[in-house]
């Protein structure tokens, strides 16, 4: 991850939380007090965010001494500490929410990912996610899915080209056949760039692969239409599996023979998973 924008999203959560620094503390604590606190794990789950937790820390007290005892992406269970931290007592309060609110959330991003992962063990399926994110949180979200054992779709809308339900629509009244569109597209994409186009009717699979996309994505096909769609292609570009996708549901998506399952689930509705700060004031 790129640390500047990582610092940029802290210091904006920071800002949102004490805009006027944290009354509370100042108020009550002497300047001297020094606290100890201790990350721990209320459940289990795979980690993900510890640096980013630590990060908090470090921006609020630059004397903060953090030791991180777990990398990200590696399992833990209830009552594992995880991190501990030394400093200021009012620095130490004032980082806490935010540390935890951020390592909370690419945790159960990553626990969720895992699942996903485990659920298409044994087949050649990729659970990845979508841009479907926290405005202003992707960076560390995707981090999370990799951590989970997942892998990233594109970044944003810069990054590829990917042609949906909206785009064939707007195409489709136009008059223009979605073969031509590819075609035209090609042209105008640097070589390197990856073209990829939604269908969700089976009748449409064979244009848009004639036409030379890097992959097709079969939206809300059942998986008997699954099935079939892979075997039209037949290897012509790479099989992306989209819509209907959850826990019970994802492996047998995935022994349709499909590349790749994306799963917006995997950061526009995840729990965060209950972390800890179990604190002492010196």
């Amino acid at each position: 991850m790129n640390p500047d924008v990582v610092d940029d999203i802290i210091r904006r959560a920071l800002e949102e939380d004490a805009p006027w620094g944290d009354i509370t503390s100042e108020a009550f604590l002497p300047e001297s007090a020094r606290a100890q606190a201790s990350l721990v794990a209320r459940e289990p789950g795979v980690l993900s965010g510890i640096e980013v937790f630590a990060r908090v820390f470090e921006l609020v007290d630059a004397g903060a001494v953090i030791e991180l005892l777990a990398d990200d992406g590696v399992s833990f269970e209830i009552g594992d500490v995880l991190a501990r931290v030394d400093g200021t007592a009012r620095g130490v309060l004032r980082a806490e929410r935010i540390a935890l609110n951020l390592c909370q959330r690419m945790t159960g991003i990553a626990t969720l990912t895992t699942r996903y992962v485990q659920a298409v063990a044994g087949t050649p399926a990729r659970i990845v996610d979508t841009r479907k994110t926290t405005p202003g949180l992707r960076m560390l979200e995707r981090k999370a899915v990799r951590d989970g054992g997942g892998h990233n779709h594109r970044y944003s809308l810069s990054d590829a080209a990917l042609a949906k339900d909206n785009h064939l629509a707007i195409l489709q009244q136009a008059g223009i056949p979605i073969g031509d569109a590819i075609r035209a597209a090609r042209q105008r994409l640097g070589h390197t760039t990856h073209l990829e186009v939604e269908v969700d009717r089976i009748e449409q699979i064979e244009p848009v692969v004639a036409a030379g996309v890097d992959t097709i994505m079969l939206d809300n096909f059942s998986p008997a239409q699954l099935r079939e769609g892979v075997a039209i292609v037949a290897g012509r570009a790479l099989v992306e599996a989209s819509g209907g996708v959850d826990l019970d549901t994802v492996g047998e998506i995935a022994r349709c023979g499909v590349d790749v399952i994306s799963v917006g689930a995997l950061t526009h509705s995840v729990r965060a998973l209950d972390l800890g700060l179990d604190m002492a004031i010196t």
